[in-house]
C-alpha cells in the first residue's frame, strides 16, 4: 500500500522532551489540524525514521504512545492508520434528572481504576500466531486432552528461570504451580495453609478479593495498618504475642495495594525473622513487579536466603492482558503438592496450549520487548498524571510519586467526606474505586487512582473534575 503523506516534522534534539514524543506530539497536532483525517495511513517506521533522520524505535516508541492513547490502529499485515474513533473528551449532555441521583453504568464516560494496564497495548497479534502456530505443528489429540495440574513443563522450567535470573529467588520446577490467574493461586493457599479457628494478619487499607479467599477458608482476618514505609511491624508482633494460631500474613511488599508505599529492607528482614521464629507463613503477592521505572525493582521477600515459610504468588495477567488468566504459586515442594491436590477438585488443569502459546512469546523475545515497549509507555503516562495532579490539585492533596505500579495513591489535606467525594465524581460520569473497597472497618481516608489504561485527554478531564470536587 502506498503512503504518499508527507509531514513536515521539526525535531529539537537538544530539548529535555524525548523525540518520541515530540514526534507523537506532532502527529496529534497534524489530526486535530485536520491534516491527517480518519482512514489515513502512516508511513512505515523504517520509511518515517529515515525521513525524520532519526532511529526507527524512536519512530516505534512514538506509534506505540499514540496507538495506546487511541490516535492510531494497527490492521495485521495493512499498516498503521488514524483511527475512526478519536481520543477526544465526551461532551456533557443534558440532563433533565436531579444531581442527586446517582448515573448507571452506561453513563459512566471512564474509569479511574485500581491500577490496571492499558490493554491497547496487548500482543495480541504475536500470541493468536503463536496459538495457531501450536495448533498446526501438533497433532490436535495430543493437544485436546488433559495435562499435568501444575502446568506444562516447559512453562514452569521459564517461570522458574524468569524467577531466579530476575527476581533472586532459588526455586526449582517442583516448587512453582500455573494457576488461572493469582486469585486461583491466593484461593490454593489459603486452603492449603489455613483451617477453622486460624488467623491470618493482612494489611489495612488492602486488597479485599484476597480476604474473601483467607475467609472462604474459614480464617479470621487481622488487620494490620500501613505506614510510610510499608506495614507496622511493632503491631505485627503484638497479634503474635497475642494469638497462638496465627498461621500466615498476607503482604504487597513491592508496591503496597492500594498505597503504593514499598515495605523497608529493615521490616522485611524483621518480618522473616518473625516467620522462623512464630512460624507462621509470608504470603507474597508480588502483582506488579514488572513495572518499575527505577533502576531496578525491590527483590521479593522469599529471595531471602532465610525465608523458610513463604507462598509467593505471581502473574503474567498484567504483562500480556488482564483477560488472559496466567498466574502462578511457588512454596515449598510440600506445600505445592497439596496445592496439586486440591486444584484438581476445582480444576483438573490449567490451560495448556495457552501457557505453551506465551512460553514461545518469551522464548522468541516479544515478551521481553512488549515489558520495555510498554515500560516507556507507562513512565510517560506516570509523569504527565503527576504533572496535572501538580497542576490541579497540589493546595488540595499529598501525594508521593511512585517509583512503579499503575496506579498513584492521593491524600486530601482537608477533611472531607472521601465516600461522597467518590459519589460526586460518578454524577459526573467518571467512576473510581470507593475507598470502602480498600478498608478494614471505616473507609481509609485517601485515593487510588489508576492511570496507565488512560488517555491524557481523559487524565487531565478527571483530574480537573476532581479538583473542582476537592
Amino acid at each position: 500500500m502506498l503512503r504518499p503523506w508527507s509531514l513536515e516534522i521539526q525535531l529539537d534534539k537538544k530539548s529535555d522532551k524525548a523525540l518520541y514524543l515530540q514526534i507523537a506530539d506532532a502527529i496529534i497536532h497534524a489530526i486535530k489540524s485536520g491534516k491527517l483525517t480518519k482512514g489515513n495511513a502512516l508511513p512505515g517506521s523504517r520509511q518515517l525514521g529515515t525521513l525524520l533522520k532519526v532511529n526507527r524505535n524512536t519512530v516505534i516508541e512514538a506509534l506505540d504512545v499514540l496507538i495506546a492513547e487511541g490516535w492510531l490502529v494497527t490492521i495485521d499485515r495493512k499498516g498503521t492508520f488514524i483511527a475512526d474513533v478519536l481520543p477526544e473528551i465526551v461532551p456533557k449532555t443534558k440532563s433533565t434528572k436531579k444531581t442527586d441521583t446517582p448515573v448507571n453504568e452506561t453513563q459512566v464516560h471512564f474509569t479511574f481504576d485500581d491500577g490496571l494496564p492499558d490493554s491497547r497495548l496487548a500482543p495480541t497479534n504475536d500470541l493468536a500466531r503463536a496459538y495457531r502456530e501450536i495448533f498446526n505443528r501438533k497433532s490436535r489429540w495430543q493437544i485436546m486432552g488433559y495435562s499435568n495440574e501444575f502446568g506444562d513443563i516447559e512453562f514452569r522450567k521459564a517461570i522458574v528461570q524468569m524467577l531466579n535470573f530476575k527476581r533472586g529467588m532459588n526455586v526449582t520446577i517442583d516448587q512453582i504451580c500455573i494457576t488461572r490467574g493469582s486469585q486461583m493461586a491466593m484461593y490454593l493457599a489459603s486452603h492449603c495453609l489455613l483451617a477453622k479457628g486460624d488467623y491470618i494478619m493482612v494489611e489495612n487499607p488492602g486488597y479485599k478479593p484476597a480476604w474473601e479467599a483467607f475467609e472462604n477458608a474459614n480464617a479470621e482476618l487481622l488487620p494490620v495498618k500501613v505506614t510510610s514505609d510499608g506495614l507496622d511491624i511493632e503491631q505485627v508482633e503484638e497479634y503474635l504475642k497475642k494469638y497462638t494460631t496465627i498461621k500466615a500474613i498476607y503482604v504487597t511488599p513491592h508496591h503496597q495495594f492500594p498505597t503504593t508505599v514499598t515495605l523497608s529492607l529493615k521490616k522485611r528482614l524483621k518480618l522473616i525473622e518473625l516467620s522462623n521464629q512464630y512460624n507462621f507463613t509470608i504470603i507474597e503477592d508480588d502483582y506488579d513487579n514488572e513495572f518499575h521505572f527505577g533502576q531496578r525493582p525491590i527483590l521479593p521477600v522469599c529471595s531471602y536466603d532465610n525465608a523458610k515459610n513463604f507462598v509467593y504468588i505471581g502473574t503474567l495477567s498484567k504483562i500480556v492482558a488482564p483477560a488472559l488468566r496466567i498466574g502462578y504459586l511457588v512454596s515449598s515442594p510440600e506445600n505445592i503438592r497439596k496445592v496439586g491436590k486440591h486444584r484438581k477438585i476445582i480444576d483438573v488443569q490449567g490451560d495448556n496450549i495457552m501457557e505453551e502459546a506465551v512460553l514461545q512469546l518469551i522464548n522468541d523475545g516479544k515478551i521481553k520487548r512488549h515489558l520495555k515497549r510498554t515500560n516507556l509507555i507507562y513512565k510517560s503516562k506516570r509523569d504527565h498524571f503527576e504533572k496535572l495532579l501538580t497542576e490541579h490539585l497540589k493546595d488540595k492533596i499529598t501525594f508521593n510519586k511512585p517509583e512503579g505500579g499503575l496506579a498513584f495513591w492521593i491524600v486530601p489535606k482537608s477533611e472531607i467526606d472521601v465516600l461522597e467525594v467518590s459519589e460526586k465524581l460518578q454524577r459526573k460520569g467518571i467512576k473510581m474505586m470507593s475507598p470502602e473497597r480498600f478498608s478494614f472497618g471505616p473507609s481509609i481516608f485517601g485515593f487510588r487512582l489508576g492511570y496507565a489504561s488512560l488517555t491524557e485527554k481523559q487524565m487531565e478531564e478527571g483530574i480537573m473534575a476532581l479538583a473542582q470536587i476537592l
